[in-house]
């Protein structure tokens, strides 16, 4: 494995991409998209490349692109694209991707980030998180956004810069959550899993077909592939995802939907909860706590889950959903009571 990949699985294992679309990300302004247009950016997967499909103004693209620097007739040195993150929080990495712009990908970028409650400005103070830094054609550009008061800080939007043009197919902003409680009424049922709340999957037995992720994120899934889906076991199983909380917090009404999965949901289900001050489960020495007794599940449904809740009483800071004996889970949803103190 190389250096950029395990850069890359570090991202994708520890943080959550806090630009993405999926996620509420949105491009706000730009500088310039006179060939490809900057909501490409925030898009899923990585850019595709068409052969012979043009528009009007040239060949098509799959990301953001400007048009040549000595075009301008404002004297400015480089492109930049404003960036509403769709979960404000705490940055750690980014991904510059050039996919397939391989003649036209920019020299340097650099990236810079506020918090601001409303959209940026002329008067907007921006922070420098990443400084110019080189970047390679076609390729993923992953750099770390190294600790200090600059990481430290939660921000809400991010401003790419490329020097002096070019493209970029996509941008992935790679950090933790930061939620402000205080948006919450006293005594609300909140769902503890929430990526946009700070949920985070941790680990799983198996996401062959589909990220792991996708169990917690917002809204129903789009299709089959916007879940947590396993290849076929051969035994009893069960597949198993460990979900760490938000917040510690009870476990009071369950939502597990199948939605689009009918011919490979899980036979049946099971839910856990434990108390832990490690994410680290792989050595299995975790004590788990029934929450929901292995219980059937159906085809392209949502299931609701209250009375089944056997541990509405006790707090955890972590749950494991465990499948039988494999399959596909569109989203789980855990709404309970924030501990208190």
């Amino acid at each position: 494995m190389t250096d950029n990949q395990q850069l890359e699985q570090q991202f994708k294992t520890h943080y959550v991409d806090l630009a993405s679309e999926r996620v509420g990300g949105e491009t706000l302004s730009c500088s310039d998209d006179f060939f490809a247009e900057m909501e490409n950016l925030l898009k899923t997967g990585r850019g595709i490349f068409i052969d012979d499909k043009y528009t009007e103004r040239g060949k098509w693209m799959d990301g953001w692109e400007s048009r040549r620097s000595y075009g301008r007739d404002d004297g400015r040195e480089y492109d930049w694209c404003v960036i509403r993150l769709g979960i404000p929080g705490f940055i750690r990495g980014v991904d510059v991707d050039t996919n397939f712009f391989k003649g036209n990908a920019p020299q340097t970028v650099s990236v810079e980030a506020c918090n601001s409650e409303t959209q940026p400005d002329d008067s907007t103070q921006w922070h420098t998180i990443l400084t110019q830094s080189g970047v390679d054609a076609h390729s993923q550009n992953l750099f770390k956004v190294e600790s200090g008061s600059e990481a430290e800080r939660a921000w809400t939007h991010v401003r790419l810069n490329i020097f002096p043009d070019g493209g970029v197919a996509r941008f992935r902003v790679y950090g933790e959550a930061h939620v402000n409680w205080d948006d919450f009424l006293p005594g609300e049922l909140i769902d503890l899993a929430a990526i946009k709340n700070g949920g985070k999957a941790l680990l799983v037995s198996d996401m062959f077909f589909s990220d792991k992720n996708n169990l917690i994120m917002p809204g129903r899934g789009k299709d089959m592939g916007d879940g947590w889906e396993t290849k076929r076991r051969r035994d009893p199983g069960p597949d198993w995802s460990i979900v760490k909380l938000a917040q510690p917090g009870s476990v009071n009404k369950v939502i597990v939907d199948t939605h689009h999965f009918k011919g490979n949901f899980p036979d049946t289900f099971k839910l856990e909860g434990t108390v832990s001050d490690s994410d680290d489960f792989t050595d299995n020495s975790a004590t788990w706590t029934p929450v929901i007794e292995q219980t059937k599940l159906y085809a392209h449904r949502e299931h609701l889950f209250i009375n089944e809740v056997v541990s509405a009483d006790k707090n955890f800071t972590h749950v494991r959903l465990s499948i039988f004996p494999d399959g596909g889970v569109s989203r789980m949803r855990v709404f309970g009571y924030r501990k208190e103190g």
